[in-house]
Formats: structure tokens, sequence, C-alpha cells
């Protein structure tokens, strides 16, 4: 038996297991170990527990172990764009909320607030205060107590400062927030400002969705803007996940009774007209208002707000593995 083989023979079952070579020479042993699917600390008992073999082995005067691993795939990364076409129709909470459904049923997911404008993500999350950190040229995603990381211009200026950018620093900002380091989020929120302008062209230019999501209240007015922002999608070539109506009837607190303030049932139709899913309806609720004014998305709990947003999500997470 030559000298290595007899050093092989006394190295522990999991070292064994995983060698790939070791040579003996000059009284220096030389291990090279596969580490794959090992963490930190399960490498560094391997280590601990070849040298403690080999130590005082005869002929060996030194132990030197090195540890190949497989690199990690790259993370494919998907990008849902949520639009409106006009302000108002509580796109931004839709957003903040499927993402936290999204996190709960297991999903890697993150928030870009594209609305340079007028972001307001950073409320909704209750991080208004922090800033992102920067490591070589990117930014890192702010996370939040939800567990969603987000990023948006919220983070970046001075909170309550009017931002006055024309159209190509508008689109440098939404580039600075896509391409930051997302570690392992695979799918990507985009709130996306009110209307059809310099933000949205370049997140189609640069940026092409995956998908898009529109958001809308039932009366004609919201409706016509949802119909002008899925056009544009659709000329961009981005699928159309489906339409949500929001606003969706008010239940009085008193006496119980559900009223339309807004109408109902005009996202439903305009999806059935247009050919593409309804993914349901979020209603005009004092809970989901007072949730998001304290930073707390109301897909957090478990009650019948939640469960609106609950369903969307499931809808949407269906669409992504399709």
């Amino acid at each position: 038996m030559s000298d290595e083989e007899t050093l092989k023979a006394r190295l522990p079952a999991m070292a064994l297991e995983r060698l790939q070579s070791l040579k003996l020479a000059d009284g220096v042993a030389t291990l090279i170990l596969d580490a794959s699917g090992l963490d930190a600390s399960a490498r560094d008992r391997m280590e601990v527990a070849v040298k403690d073999t080999l130590r005082g082995a005869e002929g060996v005067s030194e132990i030197r172990v090195a540890m190949t691993a497989d690199r990690p795939a790259p993370v494919t990364r998907r990008i849902v764009a949520i639009g409106s076409g006009k302000g108002g129709v509580g796109k931004s909470t839709l957003t903040a909320n499927l993402a936290v459904a999204l996190k709960r049923a297991g999903r890697k997911v993150g928030i870009v607030d594209a609305d340079i404008y007028g972001p307001s993500q950073p409320k909704l999350f209750a991080t208004e205060h922090e800033r992102p950190r920067a490591e070589g040229n990117k930014l890192i995603p702010v996370p939040s107590a939800s567990g969603v990381p987000v990023l948006s211009m919220g983070h970046l200026v001075e909170q309550g400062r009017a931002i006055a950018w024309r159209g190509p620093m508008a689109g440098n900002a939404l580039a600075q927030l896509i391409e930051a380091d997302w570690g392992d989020v695979d799918t990507l929120l985009v709130d996306l400002p009110p209307g059809t302008g310099d933000v949205q062209l370049t997140m189609l230019q640069r940026f092409r969705p995956a998908g898009a999501i529109i958001v809308s209240t039932p009366q004609d007015l919201a409706l016509i803007d949802a119909t002008r922002a899925m056009q544009l999608f659709e000329t961009g070539e981005v699928p159309i996940i489906g339409i949500v109506e929001n606003m969706a009837g008010y239940q009085c607190p008193h006496c119980g009774e559900i009223s339309d303030p807004f109408g109902t049932g005009g996202a439903e139709r305009v999806a059935q007209e247009k050919g593409v899913p309804f993914l349901g309806r979020v209603p005009l609720a004092l809970a989901i208002r007072t949730a998001s004014d304290e930073g707390k998305p109301p897909a957090l709990g478990d009650g019948p707000e939640a469960e609106a947003f609950a369903a969307i999500a499931a809808k949407l997470a269906d669409w992504l593995d399709g």
C-alpha cells in the first residue's frame, strides 16, 4: 500500500466520499475535497476532521486542504410591470401587497418603485428613513419588515422633496434601481408611474417585462386610461397577465351594507372585451388604508383584505409557473 493510499484509509467517511485528489510530497499532504452543497460551518468541520485524522501520520509534516464547489447558477430574474394609465387607482398599494403575498407563498420577490416623481413604496413598507447601501457600482436594496426588499427614489432623495427631472434622467434612475444587486430575487415587481411616458418607454426598451398587470377602479374614466396602458404594453409585445379591479365595493362599518361609489364590474367587462384574464377585485376598505398608512401591508395579515390580495397573487404565481 502506497503512502497516499495509507492516508486515504485514515480519512473520515464524509471526507473520503468527497475526495477528489490526495498528494503527498516532501512531507506535505495536499487534499482537494468537493464541498458542493455544504455551508461554511460544514466545510470547516470537514477540514478540521481531515487534519485531526492525518496529523501525526508517518511522513506527514504539513496538511493542506482545498475545497471546490460548483458555482451557483445565475438567477433568472423576471420583471412584472404593474401599470395603470391613471393615478390614484391604488396601483402602489396593490404592488406592495402582491409582493408580500408572493413572499408569504415562498417566492423570492422584490419591488422597484419606478414612480420617480411620486414614490410611495417607502411609506407602504415603513422604510422612508432608510437609505440603500452601495457596493461597487450597484445599490443594495432596502430590506423591509415583511421580508420584501425594496428600492425607490424615495430612498435616495430627501423625504418630501420634489423631483424635477427630464425624461433621460428619469430613465437612468430607473436603470439604477433595476440593475441593483437583488441577490436571489427571481421576481421583480415594478410599480410604474401613471400614464404612458418616459419611464414606461425606458422599461419597454431596456428592461422588457415578462408581463404586465393593469390596475383600474371600476369607473369609465379610469378604464379609458387603463385601456391606453394596455395598448402601450401590447405595442411593446409585453403580455398582459390580467386586469385587477381596485376599490370595488365599500362595506359600511355600521350597517354592513355594500355600496359601489366607483361603480362595479367595469374592469371585468374590459377584460372580457380585450380577451385578457380578470385577476380579481380588491375592496374599498378602511382597513387597507389604515394599514398602508402605518407601513404594514394588509397582505401580512389573515383577514378578508389579505385574502383578496393572496387570491390575485396566486393567479400571478400560476402565470409565472406556466
